[in-house]
């Protein structure tokens, strides 16, 4: 990409949208293009296909999606089924009405079926159910992944895809009633810590086996694709490497430094088993993340004190 080609970052205000422009920043492309949703509605499909008629982007990077953990997956299916279509159905015909050289879909490792083998591959798409507590969502990237294929087969056009694993890191949403399970447990050790608590009671059993990306390492995975890839399967954009979520609440209690116990409420859901991604083909193309789990959850923490505020 030259750098001075003109980049829409759809979603930048997000974790995963804001991390791609600092990686895009830090490597010298200026020629940014960014909206939040009060400026644009991407499920407003006449108002994103004039943005781009406006704008035209050369290149894109979908990163604008409703997201959440288990709790805001099961309350809300249809606002995580039906703005997440709308959104990349709209960018898609939108960057392709202008004929942008590049088109970057980001997924989630949630596609893949609750009880696909480890490490999951590519190939493992569709082959069985998915994991009810977010099957919405998942059904919504699903749909992405094949309407970025059908773009290239009908229209040779290069719309590419990248599932990521779990995300953390700066931007995350600390929430409790929406977070994910990282950024939950970084609030909840520190309060805890903060009043003086004896315990801190975690969902599930614990069991559960989970991968975790640094966001800014998924933000330069997004950056080489754009740059090197232009293939017509998608790529998983992970670590390699997963712990049990009994292994990431003690991990997260240790560097918070909540000093009580920890209680599993067993009657909450534990989701899919285990989810970690096969990243060979990430690999095979020459990529591989650089920040430690430990070094990721440091930098979070760091981010969530200066911030924590708005959680208040």
């Amino acid at each position: 990409m030259d750098k001075n080609a003109r980049i829409f970052v759809a979603g930048h205000r997000g974790m995963v949208g804001s991390a791609c422009v600092r990686g895009l920043q830090a490597q010298g492309y200026e020629n940014l293009i960014t909206r939040s949703r009060a400026e644009l509605d991407l499920t407003d499909r006449q108002a994103t296909l004039a943005f781009f008629e406006e704008e035209k982007p050369e290149y894109v990077i979908d990163a604008a999606a409703r997201v959440g953990g288990i709790l805001a997956n099961k309350s809300y299916p249809v606002e995580f089924l039906e703005t997440n279509v709308l959104c990349q159905v709209n960018l898609m015909r939108g960057a392709f009405n202008v004929g942008v050289k590049k088109f970057l879909f980001l997924g989630s490792s949630c596609i893949y079926p609750k009880h696909a083998g480890q490490p999951m591959t590519e190939d493992m798409l569709l082959t069985g159910k998915l994991e009810p507590t977010n099957d919405a969502y998942a059904i919504a990237k699903i749909s992405g992944i094949l309407l970025a294929e059908a773009y290239q087969r009908q229209h040779g056009a290069c719309y590419i895809s990248a599932m990521p694993t779990n995300l953390y890191g700066p931007g995350d949403n600390f929430d409790l009633q929406s977070s994910h399970v990282l950024p939950a447990l970084i609030r909840k050790f520190h309060e805890a810590k903060q009043r003086g608590d004896e315990a801190v009671v975690c969902w599930g059993t614990g069991s559960p086996k989970r991968e975790f990306l640094y966001v800014d390492d998924m933000a330069a995975a997004c950056i080489f694709l754009l740059q090197n890839y232009e293939g017509y399967d998608f790529v998983n954009l992970g670590c390699g490497e997963d712990l049990s979520i009994k292994e990431l609440a003690e991990t997260v209690q240790r560097i918070v430094g909540f000093e009580g116990r920890i209680d599993w409420d067993t009657d909450k859901p534990d989701g899919t088993p285990r989810k970690l991604l096969d990243i060979s083909r990430l690999k095979e193309l020459g990529w591989a993340p650089k920040t430690s789990l430990e070094d990721g959850i440091k930098l979070s923490y760091d981010w969530y004190l200066q911030h924590q505020e708005k959680w208040a």
